[in-house]
């Protein structure tokens, strides 16, 4: 997420998608803290190993998915922006202990905004748990949660690339993804996943600051990160944006942010369409509510983060390592004839 502290919370966006027909190339992950000691003990011992298994979670056995993961009610805890995953109760499942690689993106670079907590930094672990090395971008004030992504990768044997920095300055956008190319030698696949969200009760609550900020982070960046990254993607190459649920049913708290949800979609549809001659797949993720940094600190008002997710049909909010599969899907080869499409994960409630 990119914000300095005169904004409010730039966050990386907190949902992610999975389209019915690609269900069985999902990963999921194991149930946080409502998983038995046993389930939990098998976990640790296959991310100790280092062993790389089928492509899937850690998961041998299916699940209820309405009680796999922790429900609603949480503790009232307000964060001041950006947030920390560390501070959260229940701490959000990234796939840290859970997600199993089979090698489906082997020798990749990837570029992931965001990729400190939440969805961005499920996507970064699986991606190195496939094989890929990967540089993540983040706000200096979340150093430590990015630490924690940049040792998960390491331990994979793969390369980390930590770079800090206000996505809202466009200098600096051009700088992120030449730095990341260099560093990993190369750039495969692009993320465009940080997001800022600030909830607001009416438009006269909006200032021209608050207003500007989140369309700098949430679309201006996406501009110009993927301009300065297109002379480095290959035929082969993927870009894969993250728009939410609230781009089909935006919510009345949430004018500005879904604003740019929105348009997420669109311009992942049109740039698909100029860049297909070149070998290069753009598709999206429209997430429903997942439980990330992005809602106690700002992105939803107190009452509401600690009934976060109770009212999909799932009952409950998603974790981050059940976005995880869909983000290696869209960039893996076997989804080689997907561009333009926009995946949603929103336990059962609107969408794509």
């Amino acid at each position: 997420m990119q914000s300095d502290q005169p904004f409010d919370a730039t966050r990386r966006k907190f949902v992610g998608g999975l389209a019915s027909g690609v269900a069985a190339a999902a990963v999921a992950g194991p149930a946080l803290g409502q998983q038995t000691q046993q389930t939990n003990a098998q976990s640790n011992a296959q991310s100790a190993s280092g062993q790389a298994g089928a492509a899937g979670s850690g998961l041998t056995q299916k699940q209820d998915p309405t009680s796999q993961y922790p429900q609603p009610p949480f503790p009232e805890q307000p964060q001041e922006w950006p947030g920390l995953a560390s501070k959260m109760e229940p701490r959000p499942d990234h796939g840290e202990e859970s997600y199993r690689g089979s090698g489906r993106l082997n020798g990749r670079k990837a570029l992931i905004t965001g990729g400190d907590s939440g969805i961005g930094r499920a996507a970064a672990i699986a991606y190195a748990r496939e094989g890929a090395d990967v540089a993540i971008n983040y706000l200096e004030a979340e150093e430590s949660d990015a630490q924690e992504v940049i040792e998960l990768i390491e331990a994979e044997g793969r390369t980390a690339v930590a770079i800090p920095g206000d996505i809202r300055e466009e200098a600096f956008c051009r700088d992120l993804v030449e730095s990341a190319a260099q560093q990993l030698g190369g750039l495969d696949i692009l993320v465009n996943n940080a997001a800022r969200q600030q909830w607001k009760s009416s438009i006269t609550d909006i200032t021209t600051d608050d207003f500007d900020a989140t369309l700098k982070t949430n679309l201006y960046a996406m501009l110009w990160i993927t301009q300065a990254a297109m002379p480095h993607l290959k035929p082969g190459a993927a870009i894969i944006n993250t728009s939410s649920v609230v781009a089909y049913d935006p919510p009345e708290i949430l004018l500005d942010y879904s604003m740019t949800k929105a348009a997420i979609v669109n311009f992942t549809k049109c740039l698909a369409k100029q860049v297909a001659d070149q070998g290069i797949r753009v598709n999206a993720v429209a997430p429903g509510p997942f439980w990330t940094p992005l809602q106690p600190s700002g992105g939803q008002p107190q009452e509401s983060v600690q009934s976060f997710g109770e009212d999909t049909p799932m009952g409950r909010p998603g974790q981050p390592v059940e976005l995880a599969g869909v983000y290696v899907l869209l960039a893996s080869q076997e989804n080689s004839y997907a561009t333009g499409q926009v995946y949603g994960s929103t336990g059962g409630s609107g969408g794509p």
